[in-house]
């Protein structure tokens, strides 16, 4: 039985993850990159697939854990009835290769340790061929090696297809295991002091949470979501993955496994405003130059997502040799949605430019180039059906949400005009914006709900529409505004907010994919968002603590949450799930500062200082 999604913890050096469990297993990391193949791929199989597991002898789960302070760094707490121990493990930013550090510190009496590593390249796939030196213990498979570096006490010894040590730590006593990969044709230089790596990487991540500006009664949620955004930065370029990991399933035992190691343009304005408003405008401005060198070239060829260094080819395939996250099947690596038409991705860039020119990032003048070549495409096919904001893979739609966000390009693109006194072809920009309010307002809405819906002609409701007056498609205060939230209750389940609705069979009408699904995170965060933004500051402060509940003891989200069952459903940690709580709490914060605003008080605690029932 695999472990729940939320037992595990990530630790990252800004260009890889690795995903941490309760029971000190390691049961993904992808080497060298985000989106390289796995040699630890336990997560989505066995432990034939690979994992790194270092934890007192027949211990099962720890007793506590928590990330230091405002860190990256993982401090596991055991306790044995010979004594206590505590395991620190955390990825230098990387200066050179790729490097995951295991540091065991004994606390109290005495304790026997048992650690286990099996590296599997390729995914999961690939056995390597081990040997020993006096110093290493190295594995090698094709383009790839590994090699394990241990403090002398430690035994290390192969056996068959895995590496095994057995050591005893008592009070005081400091062990490390580190773990680096390399090109199987180059030998790296050495092993770096362990314990001077643990200060640097302590000091680093301390003084990057140090410049963050939000002050309000969230602080830790916030703080900790914007940790998370930059782990899962790849630093070289900017980009930023939607998660580290694949096919981490949104309906147990279904087909919803997808690939999500890469970055989607959708995240950025969201993405943008959130280290903007957090005070991060060297993140920002890395991930604004990562998606204006992503989109270059012919605006007909815009896609919803690239690959770290911006690559346009991230092809799907299918695992076959593993067989699923708790039997989710099947396990793609690559994603298909890069070649869907996903309109609403036009309106994200546009608005992520002015977001950018309005906070005072220079726009060079080939930008504006492009802000002409993308809407004088936008305004040929704005009315061509497409696969919409959701990615469905059943037939194109008139999509309400694509809509709206092509009259946000239109939009934005004429704000950007006046801003830089660039009046060329403001008169059609202008004359298209016009014309798709007045159709979204005719063709996307339903009177009879009272509601913006889904796709033209359809009657299925879709949290989507929330984002209307944040867009400033219509004002907070309209009487549609107010009845589209309202209607959008019908998808509440159990206090969380679905996508859209599901069929009577299990299968929805617009995707076609079999299974039910969870509650998505960032709807849910999309609905506080809307009744903050709509007056209603103490039921959107509720709606948003509900989501702090949900995450797990160390502060992570994933993408989903099943309600009935309460565990964490969907690739994890989600950025999209961390950026929109974020956001929502600067929302939530200028709702309750603002004059007249409700001096609503929050309940809200720490991870740490909540029972572990509460999970």
């Amino acid at each position: 039985m695999a472990r729940l999604i939320e037992d595990y913890a990530i630790v990252s050096d800004l260009e890889t993850a690795a995903l941490v469990g309760r029971d000190g297993s390691v049961d993904w990391l992808c080497l060298p990159r985000f989106d390289s193949a796995a040699c630890f791929a336990a997560l989505l199989g066995t432990q034939d697939n690979g994992y790194w597991r270092v934890s007192p002898a027949r211990a099962k789960a720890c007793n506590r854990r928590a990330y230091r302070g405002e860190t990256l760094v993982l401090d596991t707490f055991w306790e044995t009835v010979s004594g206590s121990v505590k395991v620190t493990d955390f990825m230098p930013p990387r200066a050179g290769s790729p490097c995951l550090v295991r540091r065991i510190e004994g606390l109290a009496g005495t304790v026997d340790m048992r650690g286990e590593l099996r590296l599997r390249f390729h995914h999961g796939r690939v056995v390597p061929w081990m040997r020993s030196t006096e110093t290493y213990t190295i594995a090698v498979a094709g383009p790839d090696s590994v090699w394990l570096g241990a403090d002398q006490r430690v035994r290390v010894h192969t056996a068959d297809d895995r590496m095994l040590f057995d050591f005893r730590v008592s009070a005081g006593a400091h062990l490390a295991l580190m773990l680096i990969w390399s090109p199987s044709h180059l030998s790296i230089a050495g092993f770096s002091n362990p314990h001077a790596a643990l200060r640097s990487t302590i000091d680093f991540w301390e003084d990057w949470a140090a410049k963050c500006r939000y002050r309000g009664p969230w602080r830790e949620a916030v703080v900790r979501s914007l940790i998370t955004l930059k782990a899962l930065t790849y630093a070289p370029t900017g980009g930023i993955v939607a998660a580290p990991t694949t096919s981490l399933p949104e309906c147990i035992g279904g087909e919803r496994n997808w690939d999500y190691r890469f970055c989607w343009l959708r995240d950025s304005t969201l993405t943008l405003s959130c280290l903007l408003r957090s005070g991060f405008r060297d993140e920002a401005e890395a991930w604004l130059e990562w998606l204006l060198r992503a989109i270059a070239g012919d605006p007909a060829d815009l896609q919803a997502l690239y690959g770290l260094a911006g690559e346009r080819r991230l092809q799907e395939s299918v695992a076959h040799w593993l067989r699923g996250y708790q039997g989710s099947q099947p396990v793609r690596f690559g994603n298909a949605a890069v070649d869907q038409l996903q309109l609403d991705v036009y309106g994200e860039v546009l608005d992520t430019l002015c977001l950018a020119l309005r906070a005072g990032i220079p726009i060079q003048h080939h930008m504006w180039s492009m802000v002409n070549l993308l809407m004088g495409y936008l305004g040929e096919h704005w009315r061509d059906p497409d696969e919409g904001l959701w990615e469905v893979r059943g037939p194109r739609r008139q999509f309400v949400h694509s809509k709206v966000m092509s009259w946000v390009a239109a939009d934005r693109a004429l704000r950007m005009a006046q801003m830089l006194g660039a009046n060329g072809s403001t008169g059609r920009w202008r004359e298209m914006r016009r014309e798709v309010h007045q159709e979204v307002c005719r063709e996307g809405w339903d009177d009879r709900q009272g509601a913006f819906v889904q796709s033209y002609g359809s009657q299925a409701l879709d949290a989507s529409a929330l984002l209307i007056p944040r867009l400033g498609f219509l004002p907070a205060h309209d009487e549609r505004v107010l009845s589209t939230v309202e209607a959008i209750r019908s998808l509440d389940d159990h206090g969380f907010l679905r996508r859209y609705a599901h069929t009577r069979n299990g299968v929805h009408g617009v995707d076609g994919l079999r299974g039910p699904e969870g509650a998505f995170v960032a709807c849910s965060l999309w609905f506080a968002d809307a009744l903050a933004v709509t007056g209603r500051p103490q039921e959107a402060c509720e709606a948003f603590e509900r989501v702090l509940d949900i995450r797990n003891d160390v502060g992570l989200l994933s993408e989903q949450w099943d309600p009935q069952r309460r565990r964490q459903l969907g690739n994890t940690p989600q950025a999209y799930s961390h950026i929109a709580l974020v956001d929502t709490a600067f929302t939530l914060k200028r709702a309750m500062d603002s004059p007249g605003g409700s001096p609503v008080k929050a309940r809200y605690r720490t991870p740490q200082e909540m029972p572990a029932a509460e999970f």
